[in-house]
């Protein structure tokens, strides 16, 4: 069970948060909607700020989650893995890059199964997750494989929502919902 109880699956008020949090859900909450629902204002900043990073940017979608799955590995978020798992097969990755990425150390130096602009995103989310300081020779690495400086402040940015998601998952165990399908955060 969760530190704090979930609200209920079925909760309507207030309509226009829980409808906006719905539509971007696909009609239901999940055991995360239904944590920060306990605060509608925080559930709709939540909402639309994490609406914005997993659709609004032009960060690769592939890039995107091998580093949200990288950050939920790192801070053992189980519920972000379960659920961002999928994503990253979606988005051309495989599962033996998903296996890989129960171990990020590992991952970041395993050239076979990732790119170098991929390894350079797993580096930076080891330093920005681990000790939040980002190395000079990593950014510099991150700034030579990525495409502009847009693509690296949106990584960057990627990194950092993710390690709020996974810090506040983890601290209130929510754990992944039940048999239906992972969702994305």
């Amino acid at each position: 069970m969760p530190h704090v109880p979930y609200v209920p699956a079925d909760l309507a008020e207030p309509k226009e948060i829980v409808d906006a949090v719905r539509a971007r859900r696909g009609g239901h909450l999940t055991h995360l909607d239904r944590m920060l629902l306990h605060s509608p204002q925080l559930a709709a900043g939540w909402n639309s700020l994490l609406g914005a990073v997993r659709t609004k940017l032009s960060l690769d979608a592939q890039m995107r989650e091998i580093a949200i799955c990288a950050v939920a590995s790192l801070n053992n978020a189980e519920y972000e893995f379960h659920h961002h798992a999928p994503e990253l097969l979606k988005a051309g990755g495989d599962e033996h890059q998903v296996r890989a990425l129960r171990d990020v150390p590992s991952a970041i130096n395993h050239g076979g199964l990732f790119t170098e602009a991929q390894r350079a995103a797993l580096q930076l989310t080891l330093e920005m997750t681990d000790g939040v300081a980002v190395n000079d020779d990593t950014m510099q690495w991150v700034k030579r494989v990525m495409p502009s400086d847009q693509a690296v402040v949106e990584l960057v940015a990627t990194i950092a929502t993710y390690n709020m998601v996974s810090r506040f998952l983890v601290a209130l165990d929510v754990r992944p919902d039940g048999d239906g399908p992972a969702v994305s955060l």
